[in-house]
């Protein structure tokens, strides 16, 4: 009987990783997405939670690119409308 090491994400326990790592980037990425769910809430508060909770994990999810374009490189988002969108 061999036995396997998993991780499981402290925000999402229902997500088990092999790596440790990876489970640990993963938690970042929901604490991230997290706070900027608050963000968007409290800056368009017509926005439901759901909206800005798929939106946060959105940005999140893909944060190099938005930190890119916030560091003068606008262009890089527009290979995020190139992507064929996810359902929820």
């Amino acid at each position: 009987m061999a036995v396997e090491i998993v991780y499981r994400s402290s925000r999402d326990p229902e997500r088990l990783f092999m790596d440790k790592a990876e489970a640990d980037r993963h938690d970042k990425m929901l604490e991230l997405a997290e706070l900027l769910s608050d963000v968007l809430r409290q800056a368009v508060p017509s926005i439901s939670e759901a909206q800005s909770e798929e939106a946060g994990i959105y940005m999140a999810r893909h944060r190099d690119l938005f930190a890119k374009a916030f560091k003068n490189s606008p262009d890089v988002l527009a290979t995020l409308l190139e992507e064929e969108p996810t359902a929820s």
